[in-house]
């Protein structure tokens, strides 16, 4: 049996999308799998910010061209690049266990974001980061960044920014946890929609393929997920609003197991910020958390 699967051509997106076929080639020997490799729009542009580019979608959009036209069975995308609503015919069959959430700091001379010096140049891409990042530090200099990773790190090493934020999973997907020299807590910078997680997509009526997948799917991840997709959605949000939302799984005093949504969102320029924290019950499904998740991007 034969799968094509569709990736980006960066090093991490190669990175993530090649362990995870590993995974799904041990769970069903003899799989044979075939890689498909796109350029995407925001992989071509690489002298603007993202949010003058365009909305969300533009690391998946060629991507899924290619499953609806069966050139791919499935495509191995991090989540927050995947737009709240999908096209018709695709659905994110599978969620594997989730990385760390959490955003770091690269500042190979300084160390930790409050040891960083007045005035010293910081570089990010994501206006959600800049947003949080200046709330705390409103001294340092915030410097668009775009580049894949091993990019931005030289950027920073030959000092061209004093410290740059990047999410902690892609390091470890590429092997360079090492360099993270301040883990930034949520309650700093609350990650990004669905950030750490990988959603795994394919043709809605694809059977074969979305058996194949289902070994390796995480309901917990995934009820996680659909809570803070559902806060994308309820909000519209696209690469031109500072938006994040995490969820996570945790107990009451009697050990009943609850899911915790904290929300945040405020205009492009930092101003009208609004911010959400609930607890509900664990939900019975994804659609359930979708709705909760809803409500509480609603709120905001």
């Amino acid at each position: 049996m034969k799968l094509t699967y569709a990736t980006r051509r960066s090093a991490l997106a190669l990175a993530q999308c090649r362990a995870f076929v590993a995974r799904l080639v041990a769970a069903h020997p003899g799989l044979e799998l075939v890689e498909e490799q796109v350029v995407t729009t925001g992989d071509r542009i690489q002298d603007r910010p993202l949010s003058e580019v365009g909305g969300k979608g533009l690391f998946v959009k060629e991507i899924e061209e290619a499953l609806l036209s069966s050139r791919a069975d499935l495509a191995v995308h991090s989540i927050k690049d995947v737009p709240g609503i999908l096209p018709p015919d695709l659905v994110l069959a599978c969620i594997p266990a989730r990385e760390d959430a959490r955003d770091v700091l690269v500042a190979p001379r300084h160390g930790s974001l409050g040891a960083l010096p007045k005035g010293a140049r910081l570089g990010t891409s994501s206006l959600r980061r800049a947003v949080s990042i200046r709330a705390v530090r409103p001294d340092l200099e915030i410097v668009t960044i775009r580049g894949n990773v091993d990019t931005r790190l030289r950027k920073v090493d030959e000092g061209e920014f004093d410290a740059i934020v990047l999410a902690r999973a892609g390091l470890v997907r590429l092997g360079l946890e090492y360099r993270a020299t301040d883990v930034l807590s949520p309650d700093l910078s609350l990650p990004a929609v669905g950030q750490g997680a990988l959603g795994i997509e394919c043709r809605q009526h694809d059977e074969r393929t979305r058996a194949l997948l289902a070994p390796l799917h995480d309901e917990f991840t995934s009820r996680c997920v659909a809570a803070e997709r559902g806060v994308l959605i309820a909000l519209e949000g696209d690469c031109k609003t500072p938006l994040a939302a995490h969820a996570e799984r945790i107990r009451d005093a009697d050990g009943e197991m609850l899911l915790r949504l904290r929300a945040f969102v405020c205009d492009p320029d930092g101003t009208n910020q609004r911010r959400a924290e609930e607890i509900a019950q664990w939900p019975s499904s994804d659609e359930e958390a979708g709705a909760f998740g809803e409500r509480v991007g609603s709120s905001l």
